[in-house]
């Protein structure tokens, strides 16, 4: 299928959005739950798969289906199509802080290997697909960076990175060491690989993890500062729900402690 070539705008610091602007008869496909709004004259469709085998009849479909389902995502994805005569923009929103990519595929060989979570759109014809790490070592401790998204095409893409973003070209044989959530996306040309941090007092008592990636080029990555994971984990370890300390739970005698006392949630 030939990729649309769609023009766009990325608005918003913390919290950003892409605008996309489509042609009569261009059309972009989005993750679900993405959309931010779009101007009239767009229609949306929810397809299986991806989208970009629609016409390569029920097999192809269940195909796309299938590979979106073993990452984690659903098993549909939304395509918004200019159906007007005048040119008309969709805007697609990042899901928490950070900030959003544009990736120009055909710039990067037509591949582009990302986290599961970092897609957010792309231009139509964009296929959305499988990047197995074949070594077991990721297998069994790569975590989040064991089953990737394989972004294929010469279009634009756009995923997101939480936090503050870090591109960083990497030389041939240059390698770094990185936290496994903290790896948005690389070329296919980057090697990808687990390793010990090497010290049991480290792994237990540094809070890292037992296990960190590294990456050696050439090639280019993209690095987050805020894995969604370590977000989430923050956000249930201050839950009081979790057992987690309330924000007016500050010292030993106060306000929230008294509060509860007072209030009789304490017997």
């Amino acid at each position: 299928m030939a990729m649309d070539v769609v023009d766009y705008e990325v608005f918003g610091s913390e919290m950003q959005y892409v605008e996309v602007e489509l042609d009569p008869g261009e059309a972009a496909v989005g993750e679900a739950g993405a959309m931010m709004y779009m101007q009239d004259g767009i229609q949306m469709d929810t397809v299986f798969g991806d989208g970009s085998q629609q016409s390569g009849g029920l097999f192809g479909k269940l195909l796309g289906a299938g590979k979106r389902l073993v990452t984690g995502e659903g098993l549909f994805t939304t395509i918004f199509h200019n159906e007007g005569t005048a040119k008309r923009r969709v805007a697609f929103a990042a899901p928490y802080p950070g900030k959003i990519i544009a990736i120009n595929l055909a710039e990067l060989g037509g591949t582009l290997i990302c986290q599961k979570d970092a897609f957010l759109c792309a231009a139509r014809g964009v296929s959305l697909g499988i990047a197995f790490q074949k070594k077991l070592g990721v297998g069994f401790f790569g975590g989040e960076g064991f089953v990737m998204q394989k972004l294929e095409g010469d279009g634009m893409a756009f995923v997101h990175a939480g936090g503050t973003l870090k591109a960083k070209t990497l030389a041939p044989g240059e390698r770094i060491r990185v936290d496994t959530g903290c790896v948005v996306a690389f070329q296919p040309t980057v090697d990808f690989d687990i390793q010990y941090v090497g010290k049991i007092k480290s792994a237990i008592f540094g809070g890292e993890g037992l296990f960190f990636a590294t990456l050696t080029g050439p090639g280019k990555v993209w690095l987050q500062s805020l894995p969604l994971s370590r977000l989430a984990n923050r956000i249930v370890m201050s839950a009081p729900a979790a057992g987690g300390r309330s924000a007016d739970q500050g010292s030993l005698l106060g306000a929230g402690v008294l509060g509860s006392i007072l209030g009789g949630d304490d017997d």
